[in-house]
């Protein structure tokens, strides 16, 4: 027995040590495939493996090494050693799935691809960008074949693009012969074949190294002609770009491209940055396009200039595409993580600007450009810069005031929006606008504007918890009156709005307990809520109001002989998950008998006591 325990702790001892010099071999190939010395990683790595088969990480590991060096078959072999280690090993079906793209195996990539997403559900945004690839690799490869066959079939525009091309590639003509030879090209492409033969006929390298029309893209020479010559390639990358992704990822990997096309939109040229926004808004408009721009293009200058570009005045067009590439690019969360450490300098000041100058040459392009910072606003951390930038609600203030003055409600719906959202942050800068702020909205209650009137509601139920102050004021303009009549209206949003500024307003003032109860004696509206609404807010709020109201003296007593028992019980014992419903209701139920006793009666005889008592176990 103890020669087979000595035998055992000797086996052991021996993985141990073999394990150690593996992990150290590992180690080394990370530093040399840091190094991009992959014959070395791949040295180390089976050098490891030589110590331990059974190292699932240096399978991967070398799998990841032969994909650099182009030898897929022995990374495929890997990473099926790797899932027998490991049969939940995602590297192993990532490099796979690499491998076999590479190979032009795409459905065997999309299966390994796929696989991530069953093993790991939470990397199915990422997977789908593997997806992408395949796809986008796979219709390149069609597209190539297509448009041979068409060459070698004698098709008239099949042959005419590599012609053009051929004459486009002498050197030392002048800005006029490139301008007209590069839009008799444009003419040219009229469909993917003619896309895929620039492409397969080196097109991008052969505009793009040309040295009159590499200058003119840089801008280096003031020459007309050269400005004509700089809108006629935009015009071509337009054309052989629209609907071609991998044409799109050739062009924006061009030097000179990335160097160029951002300062582009800056051109003293009206036609210049027309050109150029119409490149970029083709780029906008699909996730793949979006993704080469923000990989490949210096994201903080981007946005400085399309902000320049929406702040030229006279120029409606511009200014409009401008926009809309913004809110397009908004959708990305790696836009806004680059956005982050540039916001007030990108997008705060030129927004401000155009928000605190509210004129007839730029109402037309406000609506969508806040409509674009209200998606940038969906990243948390550029909610919170926005929420805390006193800039910004200096001018949303001006703006207010100004768009009431003047009847814009086209850009007063989406500001009120606008500020609902941000507002939601706690901010000692909201806190310091607030009164200015409700006292403009009351204002804008008063509108017939249905939309209005309930995003102005927003902007109340939403300021108004920071500031106790701004909470007094619309107390003194009449608020209890005019949200009343929205909780008599069918709009469930300006519902939810109205009872949460009700509710805000009664936590503090007597008065407000007294105006509310005043209007509605029975407190019938506020039953009537609690009886039919299914929104927790709304619920949870109305019952929050009534416990604010039974304070007054006299309240509980005019409710004897009404459902209010019935209707806060049915609350309490409600869904366990809505505990801030559970507990107002509760609160509400507790002053309801403190006040008048003979509540205790019904509470009983509905079994309240015991439902109460089960409430308070779930309430924290």
């Amino acid at each position: 027995m103890r020669i087979m325990e000595r035998d055992a702790e000797d086996r052991s001892l021996r993985r141990i040590a073999k394990a150690n010099k593996a992990h150290a071999l590992k180690d080394k190939g990370n530093e040399a495939y840091a190094q991009e010395d992959y014959k070395t990683a791949v040295k180390y790595y089976s050098d490891g493996l030589d110590e331990l088969r059974d190292m699932q990480p240096l399978y991967t590991n070398r799998a990841q090494a032969y994909i650099k060096l182009g030898k897929y078959k022995e990374a495929i072999s890997d990473c099926e050693s790797a899932l027998k280690c490991n049969e939940g090993c995602i590297k192993a079906y990532l490099h796979m799935g690499k491998a076999h793209l590479a190979s032009k195996k795409y459905n065997e990539a999309r299966k390994c691809f796929e696989k991530i997403v069953e093993i790991e559900p939470t990397r199915e945004k990422k997977v789908k960008e593997y997806l992408d690839q395949v796809d986008l690799e796979e219709e390149r490869q069609s597209q190539e074949i297509n448009a041979m066959q068409d060459f070698v079939m004698g098709e008239t525009n099949a042959i005419r693009v590599p012609q053009l091309l051929e004459e486009l590639s002498r050197l030392g003509q002048n800005p006029m012969f490139y301008c007209g030879g590069i839009e008799t090209l444009s003419l040219a492409v009229t469909d993917c074949t003619g896309q895929t033969l620039f492409r397969l006929n080196n097109g991008f390298s052969i505009i793009s190294s040309n040295d009159t029309v590499r200058s003119c893209l840089l801008q280096e020479t003031k020459d007309p002609g050269c400005q004509q010559l700089c809108v006629s390639a935009l015009k071509l990358w337009r054309v052989v770009c629209g609907g071609n992704d991998e044409n799109q990822k050739m062009l924006i990997t061009c030097p000179v491209i990335r160097q160029s096309i951002v300062d582009l939109l800056t051109s003293e040229h009206v036609a210049v940055r027309e050109e150029c926004l119409a490149l970029l808004n083709l780029y906008s408009q699909m996730p793949h396009g979006r993704r080469l721009v923000i990989d490949k293009l210096n994201g903080h200058m981007f946005v400085r200039n399309l902000m320049a570009c929406i702040l030229k005045p006279k120029h409606h067009q511009q200014q409009n595409t401008a926009v809309k590439i913004l809110e397009n690019f908004a959708a990305e969360t790696k836009f806004c993580l680059q956005l982050r450490d540039v916001l007030k300098d990108s997008v705060i000041g030129p927004f401000t600007t155009l928000l605190a100058n509210i004129s007839e040459a730029n109402r037309h392009v406000l609506t969508s450009l806040i409509s674009a910072v209200g998606c940038l606003a969906r990243d948390d951390v550029i909610r919170h810069n926005l929420s805390h930038d006193p800039e910004c609600w200096k001018a949303f203030v001006v703006a207010i005031r100004q768009c009431s003055a003047c009847d814009y409600k086209e850009i007063i719906y989406p500001l009120l929006g606008l500020i609902i959202n941000l507002s939601t942050v706690s901010s000692p800068i909201i806190q310091e606008h607030a009164v200015s702020l409700c006292n403009y909205t009351l204002g804008l209650l008063r509108d017939n504007d249905g939309g209005v009137i309930t995003r102005s509601a927003g902007v109340l139920s939403t300021v108004l918890p920071q500031s106790p102050e701004a909470v007094q004021h619309v107390i003194q303009g009449n608020v209890v009156q005019i949200m009343l009549p929205l909780l008599k209206g069918t709009g469930q949003t300006a519902t939810k709005y109205a009872i949460k500024t009700l509710t805000l307003c009664t936590a503090t003032s007597h008065s407000a307990r007294e105006e509310l109860v005043q209007s509605d004696k029975k407190l019938s509206i506020l039953r009537h809520l609690l009886a039919s609404s299914c929104d927790e807010m709304v619920s949870g709020n109305a019952a929050l109001c009534l416990a604010h109201l039974l304070e007054l003296e006299g309240i509980a007593s005019t409710l004897l002989g009404t459902d209010i028992v019935r209707l806060l019980l049915r609350h309490a014992a409600g869904d366990t998950k809505r505990t801030a419903v559970r507990q107002n209701a509760a609160i509400a139920l507790g002053k309801l008998c403190r006040f008048e006793p003979r509540h205790m009666h019904k509470l009983r005889e509905l079994h309240g006591l015991e439902i109460l008592h089960s409430c308070m176990k779930v309430i924290p």
